[in-house]
């Protein structure tokens, strides 16, 4: 089959690789048609992520049709069509139990090693490198998935590809995110950062009850899809950022912050999200110090944003504020069933993100127009 393969440093190729077969009694085999360039997968190009191998599949946002099953799976069906979550979880495990899907205790089979450095093993990612197990991953035109009796959700008649594909990843992130700022109703929330993961907080925190959205970015494509959301927008380069927020506020700060950029965001003179930027042993994580700032005391930091390494953080101010820290891999699992009945119900359309739509052998070009923002590019659909 052919995919899209990692081979170093801002180095991706459209290549032939063997098809994945049934490895599993619990496995399955969908046919992708339909998959997606994450943000996070700009850090596997730009060589923050370890433990990558040279031919290695990339992806974790996929959905297709189920071709194969297992003999242990009884939930899917040749012929099903299914999203794909980004984790992979046994549904078993202590942690399953209690549904926190991402730190699934048996699903990475490089779990002991990577106990070594984070004290306890997480779940496998799909095509997110050999520390979360090393699976192929889902920019190709076959794949397997591990524990399929567990992770995909299958697809409602009426409902196209392009409407339910996030639920493998951003859009349950974004939900996450939001859910963890603890709306209860009426409430402002800061979003930094207005990618895709952003895009969705900013239409989560209004499903889950924000009366105000503040999104703060540069992009001004970005910031225009913000504001079509119901957001007001600031710009991160303006150096009265922090006083715009506290005026926009009326001097109270926002409620809660979501810090939706992660690794590799500085402030004026660089990019949000810049993947060609020297990094030294600690990350710059400029987009979380000004949100602990913003964010009102006693408020909550909400953060979806990636991180690899140790990072710097105020922590003087952050005890100081009295704020709540709330962060986390999705739990994509949990949150299929439900945000599924949302698109249902026409409460969101998850298809409004999309801006370029592509086929999968021009997916290295996509890469690089992703990566550098432009052509207005936010998302990139690819269809094998």
């Amino acid at each position: 089959m052919r995919a899209l393969c990692w081979h170093g440093k801002q180095d991706v190729r459209y290549d032939t690789v063997p098809d994945p077969i049934i490895q599993d009694g619990r496995d399955a085999i969908i046919k992708v048609t339909a998959c997606a360039i994450c943000g996070s997968d700009l850090h596997l190009t730009g060589g923050f992520v370890p433990n990558m191998k040279s031919g290695d599949v990339m992806g974790h946002e996929t959905m297709g049709e189920v071709v194969e099953v297992g003999k242990d799976n009884q939930k899917l069906k040749i012929g099903d069509r299914v999203v794909v979550p980004f984790t992979i979880s046994c549904g078993e495990c202590s942690q399953c139990r209690k549904g926190n899907f991402s730190v699934c205790e048996r699903s990475n089979p490089a779990g002991q090693e990577q106990a070594k450095q984070t004290g306890y093993p997480t779940a496998g990612l799909f095509g997110y490198s050999h520390t979360y197990g090393g699976f192929p991953g889902g920019q190709a035109e076959y794949l397997r998935v591990p524990y399929a009796d567990v992770g995909p959700i299958k697809v409602p008649e009426g409902l196209t590809d392009e409407q339910v594909l996030f639920l493998s990843d951003i859009f349950p992130t974004g939900y996450m995110a939001a859910e963890n700022c603890d709306l209860k109703g009426g409430e402002t929330v800061l979003v930094f950062g207005c990618g895709p993961v952003g895009q969705f907080a900013i239409k989560s925190a209004f499903l889950l009850g924000a009366s105000r959205v503040i999104a703060v970015d540069t992009v001004p494509e970005r910031m225009a899809m913000a504001r079509q959301s119901g957001a007001d927008t600031l710009d991160y380069k303006d150096e009265t950022l922090q006083d715009q927020i506290r005026d926009l506020t009326q001097g109270q700060g926002p409620d809660a912050v979501i810090e939706a950029v992660g690794m590799e965001s500085h402030g004026q003179g660089g990019v949000m999200e810049s993947v060609e930027t020297h990094l030294t042993h600690k990350e710059r994580p400029f987009a979380l110090e000004q949100a602990i700032l913003a964010c009102r005391p006693a408020g909550t930091v909400s953060l979806p944003g990636v991180f690899i390494n140790a990072v710097q953080v105020p922590m003087g101010v952050f005890v100081g504020k009295a704020l709540t820290l709330k962060t986390g891999q999705t739990h994509v699992q949990r949150y299929l069933k439900p945000l599924m009945a949302r698109i249902e119900k026409g409460e969101i359309d998850p298809s409004f993100l999309i801006t370029h739509r592509i086929a999968l052998k021009d997916g290295p070009d996509a890469y690089k127009t992703f990566r550098d923002k432009k052509d207005g590019c936010i998302k990139v659909v690819m269809r094998p």
